[in-house]
């Protein structure tokens, strides 16, 4: 957990536990930017500090967080926010660094290559396939960073989203994959949603190949997420980065 949450009346206050990537400065600026050109999107900031420790105080937006399989409605209201997300100009935000996500998932994965199961399996899989260069920034857009289905408020009309924590400069594709292969969304179908955003699918694939592996370093063996989910969950994901190495 990287930060405390307090309601009070009609505002929120964020207090940061931990910021290694410098994360009260990216969602501050996010969050100016965005409640600038996107009215009623996304929070808007009311006040900050950095000492002693940081905290931001905002807006507090109505709705309830997704969760499960979505509906078509839900599905759809997530598409409008996603496309007036991604229509912002991501002028003056700090890039994410997709270079370190990759050197971490493929640390972690080397890690795992030896398991003596599907895990282990999963992660040679991984690592023997060339993915393309992801680096590069083809369609740049305001990249949320966490697609975990709790950060979007839902009021049985529109979307709204909150928790810009890991916000920056990014790719669309990229982002995409990324709430795809969000352990939050894997009982939803998100065909619709894809075609929606016309990616280029080979890119896609591979972003999503990238995030799977990401994903198994957290909940697999030795993992910091390894005891928060059901058993079986990491065998699970192993099958599934199996599944789209090969796809």
């Amino acid at each position: 957990m990287t930060h405390s949450v307090e309601r009070t009346g009609t505002a929120v206050t964020k207090r940061y536990t931990s910021w290694p990537r410098n994360e009260p400065a990216r969602e501050l600026a996010a969050l100016t930017h965005l409640s600038q050109a996107a009215p009623h999107l996304v929070p808007a900031p009311l006040s900050s500090s950095t000492t002693p420790t940081p905290w931001l105080r905002m807006t507090l937006l109505p709705g309830t967080p997704l969760s499960g399989s979505l509906t078509p409605a839900a599905l759809s209201a997530l598409g409008d926010a996603l496309d007036t997300l991604w229509s912002v100009p991501p002028v003056s935000l700090e890039p994410i660094d997709l270079s370190a996500l990759i050197d971490r998932t493929h640390s972690g994965l080397t890690a795992l290559r030896d398991h003596p199961t599907r895990i282990g399996q999963a992660a040679r899989a991984w690592l023997q396939r060339e993915l393309p260069d992801l680096t590069v920034v083809r369609t740049p857009v305001v990249a949320h960073g966490d697609p975990n289905l709790s950060n979007y408020l839902w009021d049985g009309t529109r979307v709204r989203i909150i928790d810009f924590e890991d916000a920056g400069l990014g790719d669309r594709t990229v982002e995409l994959a990324n709430l795809v292969e969000h352990l939050s969304g894997r009982a939803t179908d998100w065909q619709l949603l894809v075609r929606r955003f016309a990616v280029e699918p080979e890119r896609f694939q591979a972003a999503r190949c990238l995030w799977a592996g990401f994903w198994l370093t957290l909940i697999g063996p030795g993992g910091p997420s390894e005891d928060r989910n059901p058993p079986g969950t990491a065998e699970a994901q192993a099958e599934r980065v199996v599944r789209l190495v090969a796809g």
